[in-house]
C-alpha cells in the first residue's frame, strides 16, 4: 500500500536519495544556510525510488531547459552580480596545472568516440606522469578529495531532484567561496571527471574484467552501448562541450601563470581577460552540470526515456557554443598578453646586451653566449669542415668575426669571402692572422618559416668552411634587434669584429675584407685607418687582388683604359676611337671593359659582343665584374665611415665620380702604369679622342697622358654631368647628407624603387 500511495502522489523533488552521510562531514553552504529547510526530505528505500524514478522521471530538458533563455538573455548582470557576491577568496591559493593535468588526461582517455566502443570495448593502460606520484601532489588530493567530493555530491543531488540549472551552478559557487576563479574550475572539472571517468573505464573494460561487468551491468553500460548508434549525436555533442570546457579552463590558467614582473593588471589585454575570466568560469561550470545531467541521465533512468529525449543534444550544442565564443575573446587576449611579455622580456635582454657590452670583460665567452646561445645551448654552433655541432668554447680568446647576413647573401660573396678565409689559414701558425668566422643568419621572425627557406639555409651552411650557429631560430629577438639598432644590420652582409676580450673593434669590417683581404688583420678601425694612409689613387687600387694581367701592364708602363656601361654603340665608337688615336700617338695601349654594378646580363652580352668583335680585353668571369664594383663601393663605404668627406679627401671624390658615373652611362678612368690621369663619364671621355687635333700638338711639350688630361679637364668644365648615387635599403650605415664629388654642394635627397631584373636582387621570401 505504501508503494500504491508514493505511485498515486508523486512528489519528485523531496522523494530524493539525500546525501546526508557526506553532507553531516561537511559545513552547510551559504545556499543550505539560507535554505534550512531544504534538507528536511524523506528518505525513501531504493526500491521506492527506483520505481518513482522509473515511471515518472524529472524529463531531462526541464533539467536544462533553462539554459536557452539565460543564453540569449539581453542582460547578464544580473547573474553575474549573483556570482560576484559568491566570490570570496581568502587568499589561500595552489598550483592548480597538475591537477588540471590530471583530469584533463582523464577526460581525454574516457572521450574517445563512441564508435569504437561499439566495436570492441578495449583498454588503454599507458604509465601515467610522474606528476602524480610526487608526494607533494599526493598531499594536494588528499586536502583536496573532501572538496571535490562534495561538488560531486551536490551535481548528482541537484542533477536527479530536476534543479534549475543557474541554482544548480550557483549553489557550486556558494560551495567554492574561497577559491580563486582557475580553481573552481578544476575543481570543478574533476568533479566531473570522477564521474565520467568511471562510466567510460567500465565501458572500456567491461569485457575483459568481470568485476567491471558486473558493475557496468549495474550502471545499465551495456544497455547504454548497444543504443550508441542512437545516441551518438548526443555524445558528440557531449564530447564537444567536454573539449570546450577543457580548452578555456586551459586557457584560464594560462593567464593565472603571467609572470607578473612583465605584466600587471592594468594592461589593456590582461585587464579585458580578467573582466571575462568570471563570465567564462560560470558558463563553464554550468556546462559540467549539464554533462553531469547526461550522464546521470544515461545511468539512473531507462533507455525508453533517453530515446525518447531530443533536445538534449541541442542543448549541449548550443553550451559548446558559447564557451567557445568565450574562448575565443580570451585566447586573443592571451595573444596581445604573450605579445607584450616577450616585448617587455626582449627590450630587458636587449638592454642586458647594451650593458654587456659596455662592460669590460677576461674573455670573449659573455658576450658570445648573450649573442649566439641566449637559451645556453650545449653545442650552438656547425664547425665548418668536419659539419659536426660543437661547443662555443672553441672560440674563447680568439678574435672572431661574426658574419651577420640574411638568407640572401649572393655566391658572389661567399666565394671571395671563402677565398680569404682559406689564404688566411695558410698563415695559420702565425699568431696576427689567428681569427675564426661565425655566420649569424638573421631572419624575419614574422615571416613564417618555409621548407624552401630551411632548404636555402642549408645550402648556405654546408658550403662555408668556418663556423655558423646551428639554426636561425636560436638567434634570440633581442639580439636581431641589437644587429640592426646599434650594428645598423639591414639586409647587406657586414662583418663585426670581436677581440679576443668580446669587445667590438670594428662595427663593420667587410669593407676591409673587400679592399685588403687578410692583410687588414685584426680588422679595427685603426688598421682601417692605417692602410687607407698607405694608400693612393692610383690602378692598383682599384684592380688590386683580381686581375694580375693587368698588374703585370702597370709594371710594363703600359697606357691602360677601364671602361664600363652597357651602350654598345658608345662602347664601339669609344674603343675604336681611342685605339686609333694610341696608333697615331704610338703609345702602348690595353683596353680593359669591367661591365656595370647592375644589369649583370646585359654586361654577360656586352662581355660576348665585344669578345666576338675584339674591341678589347673583357674579364672572362662575371664575379671579377662583381668584385671590381663591390671593392670600390666598399672603398667609398669605408671612407665614410671613417668620417671622410669629398672636399678634404681627393681619393674619395675620385671614387665617387666613378660610382655617380656608372649610374649616368658609360665611363672610362686611363692610365699610365699606376697613374690615373683621366676619370671621366662618356660625355667628356669620347670627345676628348674624337677632338685629338686640338690637343695632340700637346703631347710632345707635355706627355701623352698631361696634355690628354689637360684637354679633358677642360671639355669637364664646360659640361659637367650630374651625379647620382644609390644607397639600397639593405645598406645599414646610409649617410644623412653627401656633397657632390663635381660641385661640392649637398646633394639633393629622393626616394626611388627600382629593378635591374638581376638574379641577385633582394628576395622577397627572405
Amino acid at each position: 500500500m505504501e508503494t500504491t500511495n508514493k505511485l498515486s502522489n508523486p512528489n519528485p523533488m523531496p522523494q530524493v536519495i539525500d546525501p546526508t552521510p557526506t553532507q553531516q562531514l561537511m559545513k552547510p553552504s551559504a545556499m543550505q544556510q539560507a535554505n534550512p529547510g531544504s534538507q528536511q526530505v524523506i528518505n525513501p528505500t531504493p526500491m521506492q525510488h527506483e520505481v518513482t524514478t522509473k515511471i515518472n522521471p524529472v524529463p531531462l530538458h526541464q533539467l536544462t531547459r533553462h539554459d536557452r533563455s539565460m543564453i540569449t538573455m539581453s542582460d547578464d548582470n544580473i547573474m553575474m552580480k549573483q556570482i560576484h557576491a559568491t566570490h570570496a577568496p581568502d587568499g589561500r591559493e595552489f598550483d592548480v596545472k597538475p591537477l588540471f593535468q590530471l583530469v584533463e588526461d582523464i577526460l581525454n582517455r574516457a572521450t574517445p568516440g563512441v564508435d569504437p566502443l561499439i566495436s570492441d570495448a578495449q583498454t588503454r593502460i599507458e604509465t601515467s606522469d610522474d606528476r602524480t606520484h610526487q608526494a607533494s601532489f599526493i598531499a594536494l588530493l588528499e586536502a583536496l578529495s573532501f572538496t571535490i567530493d562534495r561538488i560531486a555530491c551536490q551535481i548528482a543531488y541537484k542533477s536527479l531532484g530536476g534543479g534549475d540549472a543557474h541554482a544548480t551552478t550557483l549553489s557550486i559557487f556558494d560551495l567554492l567561496t574561497s577559491y580563486s576563479w582557475e580553481a573552481k574550475l578544476v575543481l570543478t572539472l574533476s568533479a566531473f571527471a570522477v564521474t565520467y571517468g568511471e562510466f567510460w573505464l567500465l565501458a572500456q573494460i567491461s569485457s575483459s574484467n568481470q568485476l567491471a561487468k558486473s558493475m557496468a551491468i549495474l550502471k545499465q553500460v551495456p544497455i547504454v552501448l548497444e543504443y550508441s548508434g542512437m545516441l551518438k549525436p548526443r555524445f558528440d555533442a557531449l564530447n564537444n562541450l567536454i573539449k570546450a570546457m577543457v580548452a578555456i579552463t586551459r586557457c584560464i590558467i594560462e593567464f593565472k601563470e603571467l609572470p607578473p614582473m612583465y605584466i600587471s593588471q592594468d594592461v589593456s589585454a590582461l585587464a579585458t581577460a580578467l573582466t571575462h575570466i568570471p563570465t567564462a568560469v560560470y558558463w563553464t561550470i554550468r556546462s559540467v552540470v549539464a554533462c553531469a545531467t547526461q550522464i546521470t541521465t544515461l545511468t539512473s533512468m531507462g533507455h525508453e526515456y533517453w530515446i525518447s529525449a531530443t533536445n538534449e543534444a541541442w542543448e549541449l550544442s548550443t553550451l559548446a557554443h558559447k564557451i567557445n565564443s568565450i574562448l575565443d575573446l580570451l585566447k586573443k587576449q592571451l595573444t596581445l598578453c604573450h605579445q607584450y611579455i616577450d616585448d617587455k622580456r626582449s627590450a630587458e635582454a636587449f638592454q642586458t646586451l647594451l650593458n654587456l657590452f659596455e662592460s669590460f670583460h677576461i674573455d670573449n665567452m659573455k658576450i658570445l653566449r648573450a649573442l649566439i646561445s641566449p637559451k645556453d645551448d650545449v653545442l650552438p654552433l656547425l664547425e665548418g669542415s668536419t659539419k659536426r655541432r660543437v661547443n662555443i668554447d672553441v672560440l674563447r680568446r680568439k678574435n672572431v668575426l661574426l658574419l651577420i647576413s640574411g638568407l640572401s647573401i649572393s655566391q658572389d660573396e661567399l666565394s671571395v669571402l671563402e677565398q680569404i678565409y682559406n689564404e688566411s689559414r695558410v698563415h695559420g701558425n702565425r699568431m696576427e692572422y689567428q681569427y675564426e668566422v661565425v655566420w649569424i643568419p638573421v631572419v624575419d621572425r614574422s615571416v613564417v618559416w618555409t621548407d624552401a627557406m630551411q632548404n636555402r639555409f642549408e645550402t648556405l651552411q654546408a658550403t662555408m668552411p668556418w663556423y655558423s650557429v646551428y639554426t636561425p631560430t636560436q638567434i634570440d629577438r633581442a639580439v636581431i634587434r641589437f644587429i640592426k639598432e646599434v650594428w645598423h644590420f639591414r639586409n647587406k652582409p657586414i662583418l663585426v669584429v670581436l677581440d679576443p676580450q668580446g669587445k667590438v673593434v670594428s662595427p663593420n669590417a667587410i669593407h676591409m675584407m673587400w679592399i685588403w683581404g687578410s692583410t687588414a688583420f685584426p680588422f679595427t678601425s685603426l688598421r682601417e685607418e692605417a692602410l687607407w694612409r698607405e694608400e693612393t689613387w692610383k690602378l692598383e687600387l682599384l684592380v688590386d687582388g683580381i686581375d694580375p694581367t693587368i698588374l703585370n701592364w702597370i709594371k710594363e708602363g703600359k697606357y691602360i683604359y677601364l671602361y664600363g656601361g652597357t651602350d654598345m654603340e658608345w662602347i664601339r665608337k669609344f674603343t675604336t676611337t681611342a685605339r686609333a688615336v694610341a696608333s697615331t700617338a704610338r703609345i702602348p695601349l690595353e683596353m680593359v671593359y669591367v661591365g656595370k654594378s647592375k644589369k649583370r646580363e646585359q654586361v654577360r652580352k656586352c662581355t660576348t659582343a665585344i669578345t666576338l668583335e675584339k674591341l678589347s680585353y673583357c674579364w672572362p668571369d662575371l664575379a671579377m665584374v662583381w668584385f671590381f664594383w663591390i671593392r670600390l663601393e666598399s672603398m667609398m663605404f669605408s671612407k665614410i665611415q671613417l668620417g671622410s668627406t669629398v672636399d678634404v679627401d681627393p681619393m674619395l671624390r675620385e671614387i665617387k665620380k666613378l660610382l655617380s658615373y656608372d649610374k649616368e652611362g658609360g665611363w672610362a678612368v686611363l692610365s699610365k702604369g699606376s697613374f690615373v690621369f683621366v676619370n671621366g663619364h662618356s660625355s667628356t671621355v669620347l670627345p676628348t679622342f674624337t677632338q685629338y687635333n686640338a690637343w695632340k700638338d700637346d703631347v710632345p711639350p707635355k706627355g701623352f697622358d698631361i696634355a690628354c688630361m689637360d684637354f679633358h679637364n677642360k671639355l669637364h668644365g664646360e659640361s659637367q654631368p650630374c651625379c647620382r648615387f644609390e644607397f639600397p635599403s639593405e645598406f645599414g650605415r646610409i649617410p644623412e647628407n653627401i656633397k657632390c664629388p663635381e660641385c661640392l654642394r649637398i646633394m639633393e635627397k629622393y626616394i626611388t624603387f627600382g629593378c635591374c631584373h638581376d638574379e641577385n636582387a633582394i628576395s622577397a621570401h627572405y
